[in-house]
């Protein structure tokens, strides 16, 4: 079919949903002219992760496609140049740039733009949107002569923007929601009360009934004023109210609109003119504006199977959604809100973990309505796909939000367990069969390999956790080993991969991928097999250091502004008064910020990178030496001050914990690795919260493993009781050396024991009984890291050539970075921003 004869199709809109759009009707049919006009001056874009621009993305990191996809597929593309009428009757647009373009069909893919409450003052220099890349630039831009920042709108997108402020390095940053709640939309009270504490506690202060009254400052926004006559003073504002559909060109046309906005649609999406469609956040559906993605590819969908033949309609979608807003799990799925008589509800609230889950019920228990999950939303897509298709639940529901206990699992509420129909990814309708046939007939195996096949997994991200489970629970039906492989380029699991490396003597990256890999590497597996190596013959880090994490490349954690921290090992928490005055000097002479760690060190923060050989230098003529928090490896063994100094003491906890941190000081793992010694049962080293943990009895010590803090809290469990310090060291051996062997990259001993078959009584077996046979080859590789311990730095600083890289700039050694740059904080310094 020539182009003169085929019906001409033009999309005004180019963003998430009109690029949807034309990628549907592709896949369907190419007897179409295709002609797109955008209104900014970039081709579409991911708006769901728009936040990550200020992460380190790009705009064309954030680009849905090329140039070449559109001009490869015969798409005109018209960009910066908006529709600013359409003649219904001619069947024609007119564009900005003075285009007349007739249509056949005609499809409104304007979006939305943010809500700005008419407050005086919202045109003040300083008063931003969170919408565009183009606003991001310019909130960028004035971040940097900004202290004080404030966000109106406490809902998805109002977050979204707090958290664009810290990234941005706002000192201090505020959020103003005119509701009673945080997301009043998604979650009720309690989970909100929940969500509150959790952005507190990060740094965000919270203000819930608050109108804003205006917006004051001269030429710029210097502070705002509330309805309850109260002020307060900024320099930043970001509006985040909520959003408008474009539907001003369609009043125009003489559609018809709803009377709060939006462009009025059927089922089929035609607009009051049957030629002419709206998808997306400009659509009115019966009386409904839908503000996620994935509705608005549902009605591309819908529009591009029409246009080709088809009989497909728009019923209205499932706005279930979760996010990580600032760190924070939240989601909220079906009917969070259902209540007596309509519908029972269990609620489970850990006020310690920060940790709040609801479910609704049908009242005889049968059936899920909806819920919501603050804190820990791992259970979100099975949890989603229990209410959507409607699977009776198990006897005890409340072992959904709590986990089945007494070591029995439900039968049939797996993933495997679901539909064929059962929509998996909602963003590109990829239902349960799509994926599982993709693994059977085109040996899709992977999420990259599904994603190319299916597209699951390509929009918000939120499906791929049940992606994988549906890849590996479908190879596992078909009788097919599920291998745990690096990556892509190496067809082996860490261990596999460590064994023989440790067989065949290989000492080099590119010896490994060339023996045993393919391809050229990547980011996942080149860090492990650097470990892997470290760990192995625990040669200097910097001889791998083209395919280390920038931390380890520089033997020092790259901080916030660009700048360096330094931490000098202490073991047990025990120093000299002479070697705290040498980190007293080292600190003043290079300027730099000091801290008092958890761990029981000291931190120095705001090193440039030139200064860093000579500060190591310095602290190593001191006597100290690398302590490693860098790297993947021991951090610190903390100690309380045992029986040399308190009543309480048993033994002698302080040298127990200095030999011990001194034993595996540099071992390569895995994960970081913490340890704690405490010379009574009081704790006070904390030991239980460590990988391992000593606590001394009256008869000895006992040994605990496999503990840890952060944001999953997990206390160690006990391996041995009342044993002496040379059983306890030589279990520590076993323990560590068997973790360093058979753990996944990245895997902390806590996690690594919770997916270990037997669990800790297999462990326990094999430390302990050694019921492998193993226990003296695992000491004795121990002992060879106690035998060939080094300081980096030291070795680093002795080397004229590693020294070297420590340059920031290769024609000016003593150059320093001038972007990186400190700011006075109290007596002291701190990063100014990047």
């Amino acid at each position: 079919m020539e182009n003169s004869t085929k019906p001409t199709v033009v999309v005004i809109g180019n963003g998430m949903v009109g690029y949807k759009f034309c990628e549907r009707l592709l896949a369907k049919s190419t007897d179409f002219n295709l002609i797109v006009f955008g209104e900014e001056p970039r081709r579409a874009y991911d708006r769901v992760h728009l936040s990550e621009y200020f992460s380190g993305k790009t705009a064309e990191d954030l680009s849905m496609s090329s140039l070449e996809w559109y001009e490869e597929n015969g798409i005109q593309l018209h960009l910066s140049d908006p529709v600013l009428e359409i003649n219904r009757q001619n069947k024609t647009i007119h564009s900005q740039k003075g285009i007349t373009q007739s249509y056949d069909y005609l499809v409104l893919a304007t979006g939305s733009s943010a809500f700005v409450p008419n407050i005086p003052g919202v045109e003040k220099e300083g008063v931003f949107v969170y919408r565009t890349i183009e606003d991001l630039d310019m909130m960028k831009a004035h971040a940097k002569k900004a202290k004080k920042g404030a966000v109106i709108g406490g809902g998805l997108l109002g977050l979204e923007a707090a958290k664009a402020l810290i990234d941005l390095g706002i000192e201090e940053t505020h959020v103003i929601e005119f509701a009673p709640r945080l997301m009043p939309r998604q979650i009720d009270s309690a989970g909100s009360t929940m969500l509150e504490s959790k952005l507190k506690a990060l740094g965000l202060q919270i203000h819930l009934n608050k109108s804003t009254s205006s917006i004051n400052g001269e030429d710029a926004i210097s502070n705002l004023q509330f309805a309850d006559d109260t002020k307060m003073e900024l320099d930043m504002l970001v509006i985040s109210a909520g959003i408008r559909p474009r539907d001003e060109i369609a009043k125009l046309a003489g559609l018809e609109v709803g009377s709060r906005g939006g462009i009025q649609v059927n089922e089929k999406l035609q607009t009051s003119d049957s030629n002419i469609f709206a998808i997306g956040e400009c659509a009115l559906h019966n009386g409904m504006i839908y503000g996620l993605v994935a509705p608005g590819y549902e009605m591309a969908e819908v529009v591009a199977a029409n246009l080709c033949g088809g009989d497909k309609s728009f019923n209205g979608f499932d706005m279930s959604t979760k996010l990580k807003l600032i760190g924070v799990d939240v989601a909220s799925f079906g009917d969070p809100f259902v209540t007596e008589p309509d519908g029972r509800t269990i609620v489970f609230e850990d006020t310690h973990k920060g940790i709040y889950k609801r479910i609704n019920l049908t009242t005889d228990g049968k059936y899920l309505l909806g819920g919501i999950l603050i804190g820990d939303a791992d259970a979100y897509n099975i949890l989603l796909q229990t209410v959507n298709n409607k699977i009776v639940l198990p006897p005890n529901p409340e072992d959904l939000i709590l986990g089945s206990r007494g070591g029995e699992s439900d039968a049939g509420t797996g993933v495997m367990s679901l539909p064929d129909d059962a929509l998996i990814c909602s963003c590109e309708a990829v239902t349960k069969g799509a994926i599982c046939s993709a693994v059977n007939e085109q040996n899709c195996t992977t999420i990259d390999g599904m994603k190319k096949c299916t597209k699951a997994g390509t929009g918000c991200g939120g499906c791929v956790p049940l992606v994988k489970d549906l890849i590996a629970g479908t190879m596992k039906a078909n009788g097919v080993y599920v291998k745990n492989v690096v990556c892509e380029h190496f067809d082996y699991s860490r261990q596999e991969l460590l064994s023989l490396i440790k067989i065949d003597g290989i000492h080099t990256y590119d010896e490994v991928l060339t023996k045993y890999g393919k391809g050229d590497g990547c980011e996942v597996c080149k860090p492990v097999v650097a470990s892997i190596l470290a760990s192995l013959w625990n040669d200097l880090i910097l001889k791998q250091d083209t395919i280390q994490d920038s931390n380890d490349r520089f033997l020092a954690n790259i901080q916030k502004g660009g700048t360096y921290s330094v931490v000098p090992r202490i073991a047990g928490g025990e120093i000299t008064p002479d070697k705290l005055i040498a980190i007293g000097t080292v600190g003043k002479k290079y300027n730099l910020y000091t801290k008092i760690t958890g761990g029981q060190r000291i931190d120095l923060f705001g090193a440039h990178l030139s200064d860093l050989p000579d500060i190591w230098e310095e602290l190593i003529d001191a006597g100290f030496e690398s302590g490693h928090a860098y790297g993947k490896s021991l951090r610190t063994v903390k100690s309380c001050v045992g029986s040399t100094w308190c009543r309480f003491g048993l033994h002698d906890s302080v040298s127990f914990a200095i030999e011990v941190e001194d034993r595996y000081k540099g071992l390569r793992s895995p994960h970081k690795l913490k340890g704690g010694v405490s010379g009574c049962i009081r704790e006070c080293a904390e030991a239980q919260s460590k990988d391992f943990g000593i606590i001394a009895t009256e008869k000895g010590w006992n040994l605990y493993v496999c503990g840890n803090g952060g944001s999953k809290p997990q206390h160690a469990q006990l391996l041995a009781t009342d044993i002496d310090k040379e059983t306890c060291i030589k279990y520590l051996d076993r323990f560590l050396m068997f973790y360093v062997k058979t753990a996944d990259p990245l895997t902390r001993t806590a996690t690594w024991l919770n997916k270990m078959e037997g669990g800790m009584a297999y462990l326990k077996n094999v430390i302990v009984n050694d019921s492998l046979g193993i226990g003296e080859e695992l000491e004795a590789a121990m002992q060879q890291h106690v035998n060939t311990y080094q300081c980096e730095w030291k070795a680093a600083i002795e080397n004229p050539e590693m020294r070297k890289r420590f340059n920031h700039f290769v024609n000016a050694p003593k150059e320093k970075d001038p972007t990186s740059a400190l700011v006075p904080m109290r007596e002291q310094v701190k990063a100014k921003e990047w």
